[in-house]
């Protein structure tokens, strides 16, 4: 009997194969991990502008994307540092970008909030709230009409479950029966805008009744649990079936933004969130069921840990763009 193939498990994290799960977790921890150091280097002064963190979200950007195939799409928000890196992207690459430097995704030119790398599936971040959701109908006919196979996968906020942007889309991927899977990272804050004043239905899901397409809401701090879910969903727009709503319900332990001061909710909330954690849930469930002993996971952080330092290093150490090419790759209309 393999590691995997442990009793009593939940069948959700019976699905996941140890190397699965292994590499989940790392992501998880990659996640985790650039964010803590590109909030100290923004603290140190060698970041500047702002950024918005997604710490303690991590299991939804990786369990929504587990089951994604390497030639499907994702289309990410201004909080996307955790989806590019669930994608696959190279923290050494968004660091550059994040410095500013010509090794970064776009040249430096992008930022935190813009981070696409196409070849790899991800076809940017959107600095709009709402922004992705038209974009992803383009993508899902895009797909539609050349017969691909591929899906669009596209995070959005809570706040942008208010947009008319977001029923305008719903709306026409349900007509066409689109290929795309809408994911609500529902972290229950859009800025300091608690979700229960501003939506008269008590869950983003239960919304999709609406458009005629399934709507699932979960506990999004559950990697295996999002996993599963994000399978029938990505599988059902494969087949042609259309699209599909998923709610993550999760939470952001830091600010909206840097500039957030964090009044609007008590240490107390934070707390209880914290001692949710996504990462710690997803360890202390491994440890028992035997599927992981404690050396195992923590050599799974160090490396982690290890990654992320090299990676800032390296950005550091990139050549700083020439002035000259300023205008260089900036488009405008």
């Amino acid at each position: 009997m393999s590691a995997d193939q442990k009793p009593n498990q939940r069948p959700e994290l019976a699905a996941l194969d140890d190397a699965t799960v292994a590499q989940a977790l790392t992501r998880m921890h990659l996640i985790r991990k650039f964010e803590e150091a590109a909030e100290a280097s923004y603290m140190r002064g060698l970041i500047h502008g702002t950024m918005h963190l997604s710490i303690g979200q991590e299991a939804s950007a990786v369990g929504t994307t587990l089951p994604l195939e390497a030639h499907d799409y994702i289309l990410s928000t201004h909080r996307g540092h955790g989806h590019c890196i669930a994608r696959g992207a190279e923290p050494r690459l968004m660091f550059a970008e994040f410095f500013g430097k010509e090794t970064g995704y776009c040249k430096g030119r992008g930022g935190s909030m813009h981070i696409a790398d196409v070849e790899g599936g991800n076809l940017g971040a959107n600095g709009i709230v709402g922004g992705g959701l038209p974009i992803a109908v383009g993508v899902g006919m895009s797909i539609k009409a050349q017969k691909n196979g591929r899906v669009c996968m596209v995070f959005f906020g809570d706040g942008a479950s208010n947009e008319g942007a977001f029923h305008e889309a719903l709306n026409m991927a349900s007509i066409w029966k689109l290929p795309v899977v809408f994911v609500c990272e529902n972290n229950k804050y859009g800025m300091s805008m608690d979700i229960g004043h501003a939506m008269a239905v008590a869950n983003v899901a239960d919304r999709a009744a609406a458009y005629g397409m399934p709507g699932h809401c979960l506990d999004g701090n559950d990697l295996a649990g999002v996993a599963a879910v994000a399978k029938v969903a990505i599988a059902r727009a494969r087949s042609g079936e259309g699209p599909s709503l998923i709610e993550c319900k999760t939470y952001r332990w830091r600010g909206h933004s840097k500039s957030d001061r964090n009044l609007y909710r008590s240490k107390e909330e934070i707390e209880e969130w914290r001692n949710q954690d996504p990462i710690r849930r997803l360890e202390d469930e491994l440890k028992a069921h035997d599927r992981f002993d404690a050396a195992t996971l923590m050599k799974l952080e160090e490396d982690a840990q290890r990654d992320i330092d090299a990676a800032v290093e390296f950005a550091r150490a990139c050549p700083d763009p020439d002035p000259k090419d300023l205008t260089r790759d900036v488009y405008a209309l």
